[in-house]
C-alpha cells in the first residue's frame, strides 16, 4: 500500500511540474481598453464628426434660449406699459417657445446619445479588431482586458494596440 501511495504522489508531482514547465511558454497580454478608446485616432474622427453632424441644431437651440431670454427681459421690463392683454399674450408666448425648446433639447440630447453611442460601437469593434489580429499576429495565448487588477508592464500589449490601429486610420 506505501508502495502505491508514493506512485500516486510521485504522479500528482510530475503532472504538476509539467503543469508548471507548460504555463512558463504561456504568452499572455493585458490591453486597457478604456486608455485605447480614449486615444485612438478613430475616437478623435468621431468627435469631430459628431459636432459637425450637430453644431447647426445646437446654435439654434442656443439662438431660441437667447430670444426666450430677451423676452423675458422685455416683459420684466415693459410689463407696467402694456395692458393686460398685451401682457398676457406675451406670456403665453414666452411659455409656448419655453415648452418647444425643451422638447427641442430633449430630443437633441437623444439624438446625440444615440449618434455618439453608434460610434461608439463602430469603435470598440474596430479596437477589438485590432486587439485580435495583434494577439494572433504575435501568437499570444491569452489576452486580457477589463475588470483586471493589475498588470504589469511586461504584459500590456496596450501602446502596441494603439500603433495599430493608428496604421489602421
Amino acid at each position: 500500500m506505501k508502495f502505491f501511495n508514493n506512485i500516486l504522489v510521485a504522479s500528482i508531482l510530475t503532472i504538476a511540474l509539467m503543469g508548471i514547465a507548460q504555463a512558463a511558454d504561456i504568452k499572455v497580454g493585458f490591453v486597457n481598453v478604456a486608455k485605447i478608446l480614449e486615444k485612438a485616432p478613430q475616437a478623435e474622427t468621431a468627435k469631430v464628426a459628431l459636432e459637425k453632424e450637430f453644431s447647426p441644431r445646437n446654435k439654434r437651440l442656443l439662438a431660441s434660449q437667447k430670444e426666450i431670454k430677451k423676452l423675458d427681459e422685455k416683459i420684466a421690463r415693459d410689463a407696467k406699459l402694456m395692458s393686460q392683454a398685451e401682457a398676457r399674450r406675451l406670456q403665453r408666448d414666452v411659455l409656448e417657445k419655453k415648452r418647444a425648446l425643451k422638447r427641442d433639447q430633449e430630443e437633441f440630447r437623444e439624438d446625440f446619445n444615440l449618434r455618439r453611442n453608434e460610434e461608439l460601437a463602430k469603435l470598440q469593434r474596430l479596437v477589438f479588431e485590432a486587439i485580435k489580429g495583434l494577439s494572433e499576429a504575435e501568437k499570444y495565448d491569452l489576452v486580457l482586458h477589463d475588470g483586471v487588477v493589475f498588470a504589469s508592464s511586461a504584459v500590456d500589449i496596450t501602446n502596441k494596440v494603439q500603433q495599430r490601429l493608428s496604421s489602421l486610420k
